[in-house]
């Protein structure tokens, strides 16, 4: 098979995104960006250096966050350029 039409397993992908940079939306529709520096199976994130945004705006900074992995409504992992 060749690698595109192999399926990707999220977790697995989440887990090679760790010490990345990465956008978290929220089911409140709250973002924060930081780096993940952890996630488990129920992805749940820690992440650290984390800025939270609210309408596209920095409303604060953090120095850690830990977030329930049931309140997330996507993760992206930035591409580093």
């Amino acid at each position: 098979m060749s690698q595109a039409s192999t399926p990707k397993r999220p977790l697995t992908t989440l887990q090679k995104g760790i010490n990345k940079k990465v956008t978290v939306r929220l089911k409140s529709e709250i973002e924060y960006k930081g780096k993940m520096n952890n996630v488990d199976s129920y992805m749940n994130l820690i992440m650290t250096d984390a800025e939270e945004i609210s309408n596209g705006k920095v409303i604060a900074n953090y120095g850690r966050v830990i977030v329930r992995g049931n309140n997330v409504l996507f993760i992206k992992l930035e591409n580093e350029l």
